[in-house]
């Protein structure tokens, strides 16, 4: 639960740039605004949130289109929480599904989320030393304990009527696809998220709209209290389609620096100028230099080098960014092998290439192992592999992609 707050006023004064960028870079809508200016400019403290559940291990490029704002608010001295939902992952968030989602065990999804300090903390700052420390919280320890009298209590906040008004219920609907009573309780148990925590402000992708106005909602209800509702605009993944991990189109935050950087190299060329004002530092008049370059007939394959040795440059280091450009001219331009290629000690459980794939982190799960085999994207010595019962041995390359390496000891 949340601690007792600050003093009401924060002390750090507002640069009118950094204001303006606040309100502009990747913002898709602001509910209500006025309140939010209001606040701001007031210098008035705020409690601020952002819900991830952790139904894949990874954090993405577009979760840190907002984790970076939450960065600008945390250093202005706004309270910043970030929720991990190990409670509503385990419902499963219908947004955007035409079928119910596969539940997830409560043990898959702390696998999940073992990493997501890490890789948030590559953002945020949640060190205890910090003036401003942001912190961590798991939605499980309110919603487990609620009764169901409470459940029912809440639900009954909410009409079937506007559950009905989202689309892919509609759709389902049309289809005469089922729509399960837990779908409805979703929204219910994520706005509930903005009670326990108490919160001045909510912020989100802007597929969450809804979820988030249901916490609007209950917050003014139980807490009489008027929150926040800021939503993002959605980065496409590289291919320009929604940024998926089964779309293979994403790009993680802790992505070594090489496969960051041949990921941004593979980025549609239409796609250039939002991710530089998305996913970088740069400003308006840099992104409309972007734009003028591709215009007037620039090569976009240098446009995404800059691109690339930018968002190494943030998650890692400029030497990071330096070696990754190096190794990229290396591994790609010149058809090579990376210099330095990790190597594995097989042992009595590496049975088959599957078995490897898992244990040298180049998938994440059999399944994943599997699924790449059958498109091809696997190779041992320069060879596709076919079936995931093919033993390897010792020298052996393995190949994942065009960025992933292993030599077998």
């Amino acid at each position: 639960m949340p601690k007792n707050r600050p003093e009401n006023q924060v002390t750090q004064a507002i640069d009118p740039q950094k204001l303006e960028d606040i309100f502009t870079r990747g913002i898709s809508e602001i509910i209500p605004k006025t309140l939010f200016e209001q606040k701001l400019q007031n210098n008035e403290h705020m409690r601020i949130y952002l819900g991830v559940d952790p139904t894949g291990p990874y954090i993405h490029l577009g979760h840190a289109v907002i984790l970076r704002k939450l960065r600008q608010l945390q250093e202005l001295g706004h309270e910043i929480i970030f929720l991990i939902g190990d409670f509503t992952a385990r419902i499963g968030d219908p947004t955007d599904r035409g079928a119910a989602r596969v539940t997830l065990t409560h043990t898959e999804i702390l696998e999940n989320a073992k990493t997501y300090k890490e890789q948030a903390s590559k953002i945020l700052d949640f060190s205890k030393d910090a003036q401003n420390p942001a912190r961590i919280e798991f939605n499980s320890t309110w919603l487990d304990t609620l009764r169901f009298q409470d459940v029912i209590e809440l639900s009954a906040r909410f009409t079937v009527q506007r559950m009905l008004e989202r689309d892919m219920f509609e759709k389902r609907i049309k289809e005469e696809k089922p729509i399960y009573i837990h779908e409805f309780l979703y929204p219910v148990m994520q706005g509930y998220d903005s009670v326990a925590l108490d919160v001045d402000a909510e912020v989100g992708g802007n597929d969450q709209l809804f979820n988030m106005l249901a916490g609007r909602t209950l917050q003014q209800e139980i807490n009489k209290k008027e929150k926040v509702v800021i939503t993002f605009d959605l980065l496409p993944g590289l291919d320009g389609r929604k940024m998926s991990k089964s779309y293979n189109n994403y790009v993680a935050v802790n992505d070594a620096p090489v496969e960051m950087f041949g990921k941004i190299m593979s980025l549609k060329d239409e796609l250039i100028p939002q991710y530089f004002w998305l996913c970088t530092n740069d400003t308006k008049q840099d992104i409309a230099g972007v734009k003028h370059a591709l215009s007037h007939g620039e090569n976009p394959r240098d446009l995404k080098v800059c691109l690339a040795r930018k968002i190494v440059t943030l998650y890692h280091s400029p030497q990071a960014a330096n070696d990754a450009e190096r190794e990229f001219l290396e591994v790609f331009q010149r058809k090579g092998k990376p210099t330095e290629i990790p190597t594995y000690t097989r042992t009595s459980a590496d049975k088959t290439i599957v078995d490897v794939l898992v244990h040298t982190k180049l998938t994440t799960s059999k399944t994943e192992a599997r699924r790449l085999i059958e498109q091809g994207g696997v190779k041992v010595n320069d060879q596709k592999i076919e079936d995931g019962n093919t033993a390897v041995t010792t020298n052996d390359i393995i190949q994942v992609g065009k960025r992933k390496f292993v030599r077998m000891n």
